[in-house]
């Protein structure tokens, strides 16, 4: 499926059936992608680490309850909503200045790493993961700007599988050494803060020193009375993807209260919790690179949507009254990392495509921040489900929404009857 407006010519975001440019290779992938994916390989081991580590160290340390992690969760997964559209625009700012910001941001994100080791209260906590959160919000839209500039616009599903499989590898790595620290040191959890801080303070540096900087005549030079996030408004294609990725942000359960669910019908120890990330990124890993590729033939926007339907399929097996089986754990987090592969960096290639050059961070900026603002919202609304309820009864309402929204949103992104998609290339 993909968006088209009738007034206008057919929407160029769909490139199923476009090959490269005569004279490029496909298969390679510029040098730009793979150094902001070994940026984000490092950065995600950072913060994976103590992803995989904050549901028991909120829930089991310090006693809160699902209201109160929902509440912190949130603000962990929500608040780099606020500063997605500043990262944009700043990035976009007199010709683009893609790195600078990006680099902000990671900055702000590695200083907040050591800071978890000096606050043990729940709103010194909330502050330190607010403004980790803030850097990420910078660092996203400029990130993705880099990406897209970078390769033609018939290979970027391929180039952001590339770049999400090398992060992905990261999500994979952090969790294992998560696990790894928690079991060798005494005072686990400030251990794994500790490491994280090196770690993050290491991918910055690798940012500074081998992510090149714009190249000249790139993008061009705008006056500053120009108005990238109105423009970026104005088109079509970017307010139905912004109203399609708001609406399935609000039944999107957040990774960790559907590992704590996974945890709880299993019965794991705690100890093995951090190893349920390893799944999802596992799967996430292993199909981000051949969905991209299938995204560039068949549609960027149907396969969206197939992303959201595993996701829905993971939701009906934790809520099904099945039995506890080994098999349970290995399908649910397959498909919650096939979810990611066929939705992360698929709607940022989307995005890309429907967005100019000139106002491409802002574009990217605006999606983004749909979605993380419903997300916020989700995680808010799933924790007070949960205490009220029970996981199982509040899941079950998730599901029946991203049933609801899925559904909706194959009516909003069907092909418009002036155009029809392209055949794929044969």
């Amino acid at each position: 499926m993909y968006l088209a407006d009738s007034r206008t010519t057919p929407d160029p975001s769909d490139t199923a059936g476009r090959r490269p440019l005569p004279g490029r290779r496909a298969a390679l992938v510029p040098g730009t992608v793979l150094a902001l994916g070994s940026v984000s390989l490092i950065t995600d081991v950072s913060s994976e680490m103590v992803t995989a580590v904050l549901p028991l160290y909120l829930v089991t340390g310090l006693g809160l309850s699902p209201l109160g992690f929902g509440l912190l969760d949130g603000v962990y997964n929500g608040v780099s909503a606020l500063v997605r559209l500043v990262g944009g625009r700043l990035s976009d700012h007199g010709g683009g200045s893609h790195k600078s910001v990006a680099a902000v941001g990671y900055g702000l994100s590695a200083l907040c790493k050591p800071l978890l080791l000096l606050v043990h209260s729940v709103p010194w906590i909330g502050a330190v993961l607010a403004a980790d959160r803030t850097g990420k919000g910078l660092r996203t839209a400029p990130r993705d700007a880099m990406i897209s500039l970078a390769c033609e616009p018939a290979t970027r599903g391929r180039a952001f599988g590339v770049h999400r499989a090398m992060d992905t590898a990261g999500a994979l790595l952090g969790p294992l050494a998560a696990f790894v620290v928690l079991r060798a040191a005494a005072d686990g959890y400030d251990a794994v803060f500790t490491v994280s801080g090196c770690v993050a303070a290491l991918g910055v540096l690798v940012l500074l020193l081998f992510v090149p900087g714009r190249q000249a005549g790139t993008l061009p030079a705008r006056g500053p009375d120009r108005a990238p996030l109105r423009a970026a408004l104005l088109l079509p294609a970017v307010r139905r993807l912004t109203g399609c990725a708001t609406l399935l942000g609000l039944t999107t359960v957040s990774d960790s209260f559907l590992y704590l669910t996974l945890q709880r019908r299993l019965d794991l120890p705690e100890t093995w919790f951090p190893l349920l990330p390893v799944g999802t990124a596992t799967a996430f890993l292993l199909l981000a690179v051949p969905l991209g590729a299938v995204a560039d033939r068949t549609g960027r926007r149907r396969l969206f949507l197939c992303g959201h339907l595993a996701l829905l399929a993971a939701y009906g097996l934790l809520i099904a009254p099945l039995g506890i089986s080994p098999v349970l754990p290995l399908v649910v987090l397959t498909l919650h990392g096939s979810f990611y592969a066929a939705t992360d960096g698929v709607l940022a290639a989307v995005t890309a495509d429907a967005v100019p050059e000139a106002i491409r961070g802002t574009g990217l900026a605006v999606v983004q921040t749909g979605q993380t603002a419903a997300r916020f919202v989700c995680s808010i609304a799933f924790g007070t489900a949960w205490t009220v309820w029970g996981d199982r009864p509040a899941l079950g309402t998730a599901a029946a929404g991203l049933a609801v929204s899925a559904a909706v949103c194959a009516l909003l992104l069907r092909p418009s009857p002036a155009h029809t998609p392209p055949e794929p290339a044969r």
